[in-house]
């Protein structure tokens, strides 16, 4: 269900996006089920298809999440 939630959120909301705490990209990250700041290393997640972009409810990614992409 998750990964339906996430797929939900549009192009359009995805281009406007960005980290509150450093004002980079997001990339959406459908296996963890949210919006990745790959500058900031957290992940802001998505409830009931909607992003919580705020800095204190991001999830800092481990190390194995990070290089996960590389």
């Amino acid at each position: 269900m998750q990964g339906l939630l996430v797929s939900l959120i549009s192009e359009e909301l995805l281009s406007i996006l960005a980290c509150p705490k450093c004002k980079g990209e997001v990339e959406l990250d459908e296996k963890m089920g949210g919006l990745v700041c790959k500058n900031c290393a957290l992940l802001y997640e998505i409830r009931d298809g909607i992003p919580i972009m705020l800095i204190e409810e991001a999830k800092p990614l481990t190390k194995e999440q990070k290089n996960a992409d590389e």
